[in-house]
């Protein structure tokens, strides 16, 4: 089982538009309401893996219960920490050409005793968990520390934990050495404070992460391919991706890919990369099924093309 952990859940909202004009009508092609959230959508991709999890979220408000349904329907099983806020709700603009436009929420204030019952719910729900999953943004109310208390119980209870943030967040949870951290390149290169320019300067910073506590980095790396970097190495994995339809949520499906797979090696890697580019190819923040994925098109090697320079450089 991998039970996932949303600070800062939502209700997200997808239309699908042929561009996006300023101040003018834009007539929707399609849309989607989906629950969302980083560790949410690690849910949904696990699920639609055929791996059972268990979603531990904030929940308040109209906007709440509608996720709860969501994800009910879906078959999730949810762990609700009962907020006295309301959970955001988040826009997201999908035009023809792929360009996505996000309108995120800040989301309601957690009080202390909010706070701690969320990590309370954690904490029962942890025992028969093969990874725990803590992903996103976190609310008003939890100080940047809160995940680095988070993986210190995790480690504590005997379960691996899998950590997907940033700022302040990432860098104060390293301390408690995360089994694994899965930034993407623009976190990458604010957590080592540069720019990264080639695949060769995300590898360097992958490796100050780990000097600085994570134990392994799986790093997004956008159209370049994602890197793995940990105790036996470095891996680099890239797949064949024909057209982009939205990347909202590829690179949590990424993630779950990464952990159903086991979550270390070559071989998780490659489930990772094949999760995010089948995510690529389907409508909003559609998860893939193990249908949807083409393992043939997925390349890895410990060959990491160093010199490569990445098509967005991240700063």
């Amino acid at each position: 089982m991998i039970l996932t952990v949303t600070p800062n859940p939502s209700l997200d909202r997808t239309y699908e538009v042929p561009s996006l004009d300023r101040g003018e009508v834009v007539r929707a092609r399609g849309e989607r309401v989906d629950p969302g959230g980083k560790g949410v959508n690690v849910s949904r991709a696990v699920t639609a893996a055929g791996r059972r999890t268990v979603a531990v979220l904030p929940l308040g408000g109209p906007s709440g219960a509608l996720v709860s349904e969501l994800l009910d329907a879906q078959g999730i099983e949810v762990a609700p920490v009962p907020i006295a806020g309301v959970t955001r709700a988040n826009i997201a603009l999908a035009e023809a050409d792929g360009v996505l436009t996000k309108i995120n929420a800040p989301g309601p204030e957690l009080s202390a005793a909010e706070r701690e019952l969320l990590l309370e719910t954690v904490r029962r729900q942890s025992p028969g968990a093969d990874w725990i999953a803590c992903c996103g943004s976190l609310p008003r109310g939890l100080a940047p520390s809160w995940y680095a208390d988070l993986v210190a119980r995790a480690h504590a209870a005997g379960v691996r934990i899998a950590l997907d943030t940033s700022g302040p967040a990432l860098l104060q949870a390293l301390r408690e050495r995360p089994d694994v951290v899965k930034p993407n390149a623009e976190e990458l290169a604010e957590a080592v404070g540069r720019p990264l320019v080639t695949v060769g300067d995300a590898v360097k910073a992958a490796e100050e992460l780990r000097e600085l506590g994570a134990r392994s980095v799986l790093a997004s790396l956008g159209a370049d391919g994602q890197l793995l970097v940990d105790d036996a190495g470095a891996w680099f994995g890239a797949a064949r991706v024909d057209a982009v339809r939205s990347n909202v949520g590829a690179g949590d499906s990424s993630l779950a890919g990464f952990l159903v797979a086991g979550g270390s090696g070559p071989g998780a890697l490659a489930s990772a990369v094949a999760h995010g580019a089948a995510a690529v190819r389907l409508p909003g923040s559609v998860m893939p099924t193990p249908a949807d994925l083409d393992p043939s098109a997925v390349t890895v090697t410990a060959e990491v093309p160093v010199d490569r320079v990445l098509k967005e450089p991240a700063s």
